[in-house]
């Protein structure tokens, strides 16, 4: 049954308000409203009609006469919108990200361009030139490259320590207003040039790149892996020369007290030991126990090797030695020694020994060399390497047990994946820049995209997504928003898009209600 209102107009002048059925293509008239000749009457006649169709027997109204007419105007204003959209911005990640870092608390420093380098950082790490690009084609932003390079010069010179301090105190509420434990260590940034100056140097790279100028950074982070400070070094500056420094400046600038520096055995000689020591700092370190006396050493050997069982001798100066075994280590040592002593092999055995080899990894220590440059293997050196397997020395002035001493040593891959981030996603190196205003500044943006990083990644955890930050980020690239211009207004109203079951899985993001705090 199909019911619509049909005006039948009489001989009188009167005009007639029917409601009428259509079956079967019969039609019938079901009821007569009433009649008249009044314009104003007929429009309540007509209402009265559409009412009575609505409840008759729980039939829908289906009034043909406007029908098409609704179609006509609802594809009109749906032409009138698109028509109206200016642009598409696939801007999802931007909108997160800029939740994250006013969250932080970076939104204190009122520049626009920061914030724009700092997402674009993390988003879409390129070249500077590359990121007005990024910025101008997803985000709508103009931003010229000169005006990025004048801002590289300023950020070197008045927001350094600002940043730093914000990054600090956020750490620090998150972590329930104590740092706690402080790791430290350091890696080296190469450049894409051959030219050196007074920051740039040639030295040993952990990348390989010894023949490139680098710049040795050293990098301070608390635990769960948020960044704290940093310092960048000459690129030929040994690297245990650079913690003292980072670590009193950092205690220096923020009146700390009551936490525990954590660093690995590569960073640390007598000196650092002593300052440490005469600063009265807390410390977990890694000891060279191959270093020790020959009584501290015998004693070591003689330890029964079980597997997470831990052995302490007192030291001098109120320190422990604590040594632990792993199966493990153990197995990783036996393997990386005869690789060594692989290479060690071919390379003789072919005549190609040289200095460079020679001194390669440390695996010289098992070459006898004669007086004519005759080279050997010596066995039992390599034997007697093998009796450290496994073991892994601890020294420490703190009063925690050995487990705990343990566990905070291995806290240190914190700061190894904070260097894969940076390295990794966030492209922090190679480096193109060569002034050392641009230098510092590149990496202070950088400092800044790892700590934005790190909180979303806190607050993907929060929120109870079963997603990576990198997922979400990927997800969040494929959102958009549309731009649509409001002509009588003379405004811009903006629609951000979550269509997709991924989108939907992160829309808890995007939401007003939802604290990142």
């Amino acid at each position: 049954m199909h019911m619509f209102v049909r005006k039948k107009r009489h001989r009188s002048g009167s005009t007639s308000i029917i409601v009428v059925d259509k079956s079967n293509n019969r039609f019938r008239e079901v009821k007569v409203i009433g009649a008249s000749s009044d314009p104003d009457e007929l429009c309540r006649l007509c209402q009265q009609a559409k009412e009575w169709m609505s409840s008759y027997g729980g039939q829908q109204q289906l009034d043909f006469s406007c029908e098409s007419a609704l179609k006509e105007q609802e594809l009109k204003e749906v032409e009138r919108v698109v028509g109206n959209i200016e642009n598409i911005l696939i801007n999802g990640s931007e909108l997160l990200l800029e939740k994250v870092y006013h969250s932080i608390g970076f939104s204190a420093i009122k520049d626009e361009v920061l914030r724009h380098l700092v997402i674009a950082r993390v988003c879409q790490p390129s070249s500077k030139s590359g990121t007005v690009e990024y910025l101008k084609s997803y985000f709508d932003k103009d931003l010229s490259l000169d005006q990025i390079y004048r801002y590289l010069d300023k950020l070197y010179s008045t927001l350094q320590d600002k940043v730093q301090c914000i990054s600090i105190d956020h750490t620090r509420s998150i972590l329930g207003g104590r740092i706690g434990l402080v790791f430290y260590d350091v890696t080296t940034l190469y450049f894409e040039t051959d030219k050196s100056d007074t920051l740039r140097a040639t030295g040993f790279s952990k990348e390989g790149r010894h023949s490139n100028p680098q710049v040795v950074l050293g990098l301070l982070v608390s635990a769960g892996g948020y960044p704290l400070s940093y310092s960048l070094f000459n690129g030929s500056q040994y690297e245990g020369r650079t913690m003292i420094p980072v670590v009193e400046d950092f205690v220096r600038r923020f009146d700390l007290d009551d936490f525990v520096v954590v660093a690995d055995s590569g960073l640390m000689n007598k000196m650092n030991l002593e300052l440490l020591r005469s600063a009265g700092y807390k410390y977990v370190i890694g000891a060279r126990i191959k270093n020790e006396n020959e009584e501290i050493k015998s004693w070591i050997l003689s330890l029964e090797k079980e597997e997470g069982c831990f052995y302490e001798r007192n030291k001098d100066h109120g320190e422990r030695l604590i040594i632990g075994y792993s199966s493990g280590r153990a197995r990783k040592d036996a393997y990386n020694r005869n690789k060594g002593i692989s290479r060690l092999e071919k390379s003789y055995a072919g005549g190609m020994i040289t200095k460079n080899s020679i001194n390669k990894r440390g695996y010289n220590k098992f070459l006898d060399i004669g007086k004519d440059v005759k080279v050997s293997i010596n066995q039992a050196k390599i034997a007697e390497d093998s009796y450290w397997d496994g073991l892994k020395g601890y020294l420490t002035n703190t009063t925690l047990s050995a487990e705990q001493v343990y566990e905070q040593y291995q806290g240190l891959w914190v700061v190894e994946r904070a260097f894969r981030v940076t390295k990794g996603t966030l492209d922090i190196r190679p480096m193109f820049h060569f002034t050392e205003k641009r230098i510092e500044a590149h990496v202070c943006i950088c400092f800044i995209a790892y700590k934005v990083y790190k909180e979303l990644e806190r607050v993907i955890k929060k929120a109870e997504i079963n997603m990576s930050v990198d997922k979400v980020l990927a997800t969040a690239k494929t959102i958009t928003t549309l731009k649509i211009r409001l002509p009588r207004n003379e405004d811009v109203y903006y629609k951000t898009m979550l269509l997709t079951p991924r989108h939907k899985a992160i829309k808890k993001l995007f939401e007003d209600d939802f604290e990142f705090g």
